[in-house]
C-alpha cells in the first residue's frame, strides 16, 4: 500500500486563520507513519515553525499543485481559480453539493483533471452525523457578534481574537429576548452558550417548534440567529413581507447558515452575506432590522475553533480511504457531480 502524503495547503482568502491540522496533531500523523507536508502561511493561527517542529516537510504557499499526484490535499474553504484542472484528492468544504453559485463549475475542474473532492461536510458516520465541524464555534460567535451588535458595541473591521477577550465584551448591557432557530445542532448549543455568556437566556426551537412556523412569535424577539442547516426544501423563517410588518420586534437577524443563493436557503430575505469589513447590513430602516451573515465566523477564534476540529479530523486522517465515511463522501462526489452534468471523468485516485 502506497504511504500516504498529507499537504496541508494554504487558505487564499486573507480572513481565513484557521487550520484542520494543528500541530500536535500533525505530530500524531507524522509519527504513524504519514507524511506531512505544511505550506507557509502568513496569517495561519500556528505559524509553520511549529509544524517543522512537529517533523513536517514545510512547502511555499500555493505549491500543491505541483504536489505529488498521490499526495491528498487538505484545506478549508475555497480553491483559487486556477489550475483549471485539478489533478489530486482534496480534502476541504466544497459547498457545491446544493446548487450553490459556482458549484457546477468547481465539480467540473475536478472531472475535467481527473481529481476528487472528499468533502468534509458529508464526512459522516453510519448515522449520517458529521463527523468533523465547526458548528459550535459558528454558532458562538454568530450569537455573539449578534449581541455586540444589538448592544451597539460591534465594531469593523472585525479581528481575530481570543475567547476570554470575547466573553468580556459581552458581559454586561441592556436586556433583550432572543431565539436560536436549530437550538439542539452543534451550531445551536454554541449560539445558546453564547447568549447565556452575555446574560440572555435565549428562546431554543428546533424541529419540532418549525413544523408549523409561528412567524408572529418569531417577529416578537429582539435577536435572532439561525443555526438550522437544510437538507431539503422546507417553507422559508422569513420572508420579505415579514420584514414589512408593523408589528415586527425583530431587530437583528445573524444566519449561521449562510445558505444564499441555494434553494435550500430558509432565509431568502437578502442577497448577499456579510464580511469582516462590514460584518451588519441594514436590511430594513423602520423598523430597522440589521443582518449579520459572515460564512466563515470560526476564524474570529481561530486557535479553539482549529484545536477542537483537528482533533476531530485526526481520527479520519489516520484511516483516510480506509473507512466507509469516506467512501460515503467520495460517493457524495460522484453524485453530485451527476447531478451537475459535470460527468464522471477518470478520478485516478480513490
Amino acid at each position: 500500500m502506497t504511504e500516504l502524503h498529507l499537504w496541508l495547503r494554504h487558505e487564499v482568502r486573507s480572513t481565513e486563520r484557521r487550520t484542520p491540522i494543528v500541530p500536535a496533531d500533525a505530530r500524531r500523523l507524522v509519527e504513524s507513519g504519514i507524511t506531512v507536508t505544511v505550506e507557509e502561511s502568513p496569517q495561519r493561527i500556528f505559524p509553520a515553525e511549529e509544524y517543522e517542529r512537529a517533523g513536517c516537510r514545510i512547502a511555499p504557499a500555493g505549491s500543491w499543485e505541483s504536489a505529488p499526484g498521490d499526495a491528498v490535499v487538505v484545506g478549508l474553504k475555497e480553491l483559487p481559480d486556477a489550475p483549471q484542472l485539478l489533478t489530486h484528492r482534496h480534502v476541504f468544504f466544497g459547498h457545491a453539493y446544493k446548487r450553490q453559485p459556482g458549484a457546477a463549475a468547481l465539480l467540473g475542474r475536478f472531472t475535467a483533471g481527473g481529481g476528487a473532492l472528499y468533502d468534509i461536510e458529508y464526512l459522516v458516520d453510519d448515522d449520517g452525523r458529521r463527523l468533523a465541524a465547526f458548528g459550535f464555534w459558528a454558532g458562538y460567535l454568530g450569537a455573539a457578534l449578534a449581541v455586540l451588535q444589538h448592544r451597539g458595541r460591534l465594531a469593523a473591521p472585525l479581528v481575530p481574537t481570543a475567547k476570554e477577550e470575547l466573553d468580556a465584551l459581552l458581559r454586561g448591557g441592556e436586556e433583550f429576548t432572543a431565539l436560536v432557530v436549530g437550538a439542539l445542532g452543534r451550531s445551536g448549543r454554541g449560539a445558546c452558550e453564547a447568549f447565556r455568556a452575555a446574560g440572555i437566556e435565549p428562546t431554543r426551537w428546533d424541529l419540532a417548534e418549525t413544523r408549523a412556523l409561528d412567524r408572529p412569535a418569531l417577529l416578537a424577539h429582539d435577536v435572532m440567529v439561525n443555526a438550522v442547516l437544510a437538507t431539503s426544501p422546507v417553507p422559508p423563517f422569513l420572508r420579505d413581507a415579514d420584514l414589512d410588518d408593523p408589528a415586527r420586534r425583530l431587530r437583528t437577524l445573524c444566519d449561521v447558515t449562510c445558505d444564499v443563493g441555494s434553494p435550500l436557503n430558509v432565509l431568502p430575505v437578502y442577497d448577499r452575506t456579510t464580511d469582516w469589513t462590514a460584518p451588519a447590513r441594514r436590511l430594513r430602516e423602520r423598523p430597522p432590522l440589521d443582518l449579520i451573515a459572515i460564512d466563515n465566523l470560526p476564524s474570529l477564534l481561530p486557535r479553539e475553533a482549529s484545536t477542537d476540529f483537528s482533533a476531530a479530523l485526526l481520527p479520519q486522517l489516520l484511516e483516510f480511504g480506509t473507512g466507509g465515511a469516506w467512501v460515503r463522501s467520495l460517493d457524495r462526489f460522484h453524485r453530485a457531480c451527476r447531478e451537475a452534468g459535470a460527468g464522471e471523468g477518470e478520478v485516478r485516485h480513490v
